[in-house]
């Protein structure tokens, strides 16, 4: 029985071609907004997260108030500090960090990048627990001072020239040998910066005492709110202020991903109101539908056909509609989420497309739904016909 719904409804769709198709693009267009943005955002998160893994879940951040990463000043933070926060137990390093722009001169040609000094003792140990490779050249060692660490874009493209490890750069009329390129990490901030000691970059900067930055690399997981908590009773009472923030990790993923579920929730919705007039066209298809084959209606009935099958031969149509236009929809989505991954790369930040099964499953089954749902109300007004008075329509 099912099969000559199936059959019926086919035979429909393929008479009005030209009309059918054209309502099926709006069910497209929908559903491959919505299965590309969802794709992108979720990708999105998940390679925040894999940045944030990388950086180390077990570090909790201390700046100043205000201060929004690498490349912002900050105001407040000084080596006292520093030394504060080293007199808690429960760490394995504290590393302070200064990270300023810096014009960079290489080969009589100028530009602009962000510098980070951490001290020298520590890149080993800094490196290692972030997960980060050194490409060319190795690390800096402890007791050196004008030598640098670079970024991949920094030796690739930030200059006509490429920049290789022996080369020297120049930063503030002090020259900088380049002992090691790391790895491609995926995005611009990263990828363009330089790592110098922090002695040297006390000097670049003509920065004694301050601070942007300081990482503190727990020993145990669990302690780290524990560990959090002591930082902000200590360094209140040291430095008799507020004037700092402590944050973990995880703090800011979370902060991240709230950011991005209310910006998925807008983009989705957005999307949807595109699925919403694919909708009202199927509606208008099937309501032209039935008065096209009124006089076919009243024959089916004349012959023995229930109001139950006309109800269902319409609603079938209408679902068939929305998932063909459900499948092209998943197919145009996936294939715009996938092409972003290459543009990001370009534009310095990679992220990583994947594609998720049930994000998949759900636009194919909302799409039918939706065009079942179009079709309900035109199928019973079709149910409803009299037999009579559908053969005598004209």
């Amino acid at each position: 029985m099912f099969a000559d719904y199936f059959l019926l409804s086919l035979k429909s769709i393929r008479h009005r071609k030209l009309r059918s198709w054209l309502t099926v693009i709006g069910i497209v267009i929908g559903v491959a907004a919505i299965i590309s943005l969802i794709t992108l955002s979720r990708s999105l998160e998940g390679t925040i997260e894999e940045q944030f893994e990388s950086f180390g879940a077990n570090r909790i951040l201390i700046s100043a108030k205000g201060f929004q990463g690498p490349g912002t000043l900050s105001q407040g933070l000084t080596s006292d500090d520093v030394e504060t926060i080293e007199k808690i137990s429960g760490f394995e390093y504290v590393i302070p960090g200064i990270f300023r722009s810096s014009e960079v001169n290489f080969k009589g040609q100028t530009s602009f990048t962000l510098v980070g000094g951490i001290p020298s003792e520590y890149y080993e140990e800094f490196y290692t627990d972030t997960g980060v490779d050194i490409e060319d050249g190795r690390n800096v060692k402890e007791g050196e001072k004008y030598v640098a660490l670079i970024g991949s874009r920094v030796a690739s493209e930030m200059f006509d020239k490429e920049v290789h490890v022996g080369d020297k750069i120049e930063m503030g009329h002090q020259e900088y040998r380049v002992v090691g390129i790391l790895e491609e990490l995926g995005n611009a901030q990263d990828d363009n910066q330089i790592s110098i000691p922090l002695d040297a970059a006390r000097e670049l900067f003509d920065e004694e005492d301050a601070v942007d930055l300081i990482i503190a690399q727990v020993k145990v997981t669990d302690e780290i709110p524990q560990l959090q908590e002591k930082i902000e009773k200590e360094l209140e009472q040291e430095r008799d202020d507020t004037n700092f923030q402590v944050v973990t990790a995880a703090q800011i993923l979370e902060q991240i991903g709230q950011v991005l579920g209310i910006m998925q929730i807008v983009l989705v919705g957005i999307a949807a109101i595109s699925l919403l007039v694919g909708a009202i066209g199927i509606m208008n298809s099937m309501y032209t539908s039935v008065l096209e084959r009124t006089k076919e209606i009243g024959i089916m009935k004349a012959i023995g056909a229930r109001n139950k099958d006309i109800l269902i031969l319409f609603i079938i149509e209408s679902g068939m509609i929305g998932l063909v236009g459900g499948t092209l929809g998943v197919l145009i989505g996936a294939g715009l989420a996938y092409a972003v991954g290459p543009l990001s790369q370009n534009a310095g930040f990679t992220i990583h497309i994947t594609l998720e099964p049930l994000v998949l499953l759900f636009g194919l089954v909302f799409a039918f739904v939706v065009g079942i749902i179009a079709g309900i109300l035109p199928a019973w007004q079709a149910s409803r016909l009299k037999p009579i008075d559908a053969l005598r329509y004209e």
